[in-house]
């Protein structure tokens, strides 16, 4: 979120640092380890509507970011693919109501189609020897988060934008110092203490752990992200460039950034191998772990405020699991934010705007 905001604005002429406690390489970052998909029909089981509604802003406009960019980056929107195994079938049926309702409910969503075992062999041939059924999400989509990272950093570079890494800052000090019209916090879970809340015994900032397999397969050649309907939490496969292989799932309510424990890797490599036996030969390029930001209610949210001679303020915080497919909308409400104060955009999509004056706050949209 920092990098977008920083490359945007110096897009439109401003002057512009940014201060990161990691390194240019964005190694201590979530960005670097999520899987970077972009399903607002498959994540709507799981999340609310206005986060569904932010990730289908966010499809067409994340071809816009990335056109704009001076460097190539990986962007595909062939679908997401839906599979299990026949013991999962009772919660297949369940997960497809629920898409099927949600997509009714918003028109925005292109239904699901479900698959028999000729139309799943047309639109995925390398699992239809083990799978006879499945369901097919239209228009979702994904990217290659590290190849987006390394092309923010290098339009940064172009832009002249000034980078200070592995430099911690405090954005009360940033503001006190003086010199800059903005100060803009997109810190994830190093904000913890911006997000304090009234009842200084309760953080509602918290980070949710997450495990990822990189996996090298050139046996395998998916063409889409796959998720497999799962007893304990649908897996995911991102398939990215050269027959690399993103894997995850869990979610695990703990800031624990230890390595990843053997009952999660050895459920995420066995349930690879179930949807495709190419899996076998794969090379293990990484095992990873990073906390996700997230919110007591796991929801996004921007606080800002601007006082008449002082600097601004503004806190980006709790994009949770959902980070790269909602980034560009909450991109667009802050940008709208900064020029004017307010965002009908946040309006028309739910995202929750507070305006903090003085140790109160103003919700100016739900």
């Amino acid at each position: 979120m920092g990098r977008m905001l920083a490359v945007a604005l110096a897009q439109r002429g401003a002057q512009v640092n940014l201060f990161e406690k990691g390194s240019a390489s964005a190694d201590l970052s979530a960005a670097r380890i999520a899987a970077a998909m972009l399903a607002p029909l498959a994540e709507s089981a799981i999340t609310e509507d206005n986060v569904v509604r932010m990730g289908v802003h966010s499809l067409p406009r994340w071809k816009e970011v990335i056109e704009d960019l001076s460097t190539p980056v990986f962007f595909q929107q062939k679908g997401t693919l839906i599979l299990w195994h026949r013991q999962d079938a009772s919660e297949a049926d369940r997960f497809t109501s629920h898409l099927e309702r949600n997509s009714r409910n918003n028109q925005q969503l292109v239904a699901p189609q479900k698959l028999d075992s000729q139309s799943l062999r047309d639109i995925e041939p390398s699992v239809a020897d083990r799978f006879t059924q499945g369901l097919y999400l239209p228009d979702e989509g994904q990217l290659d988060n590290r190849q987006l990272l390394d092309a923010l950093l290098i339009e940064l570079e172009l832009l002249k934008v000034k980078c200070h890494w592995n430099t911690s800052a405090e954005p009360e000090q940033l503001r006190a110092d003086g010199g800059y019209d903005w100060v803009i916090d997109c810190r994830g879970i190093g904000a913890k203490a911006a997000w304090q809340a009234d009842d200084a015994s309760h953080n509602p900032l918290r980070g949710v752990r997450g495990e990822v397999v990189r996996l090298y397969a050139p046996e395998v050649n998916l063409q889409r992200p796959t998720r497999l309907i799962h007893p304990r939490y649908p897996i995911y496969i991102a398939p990215k460039e050269n027959h690399i292989y993103v894997v995850g799932a869990t979610e695990i309510e703990s800031e624990d950034l230890s390595e990843v424990s053997v009952r999660s890797a050895m459920e995420l490599l066995s349930s690879v191998y179930t949807v495709h036996s190419g899996f076998a030969e794969a090379r293990i390029l990484e095992l990873a772990t990073q906390c996700r930001p997230t919110l007591k209610d796991n929801l996004p949210e921007i606080k800002f405020s601007k006082e008449k001679g002082q600097t601004g303020l503004m806190l980006i915080n709790g994009l949770y699991r959902h980070g790269f497919m909602i980034s560009p909308a909450v991109m667009d409400c802050a940008l709208e934010l900064l020029d004017e104060g307010n965002s009908k955009t946040a309006t028309d999509l739910g995202l929750r705007v507070n305006k903090v004056l003085g140790t109160q706050e103003l919700s100016l949209c739900a």
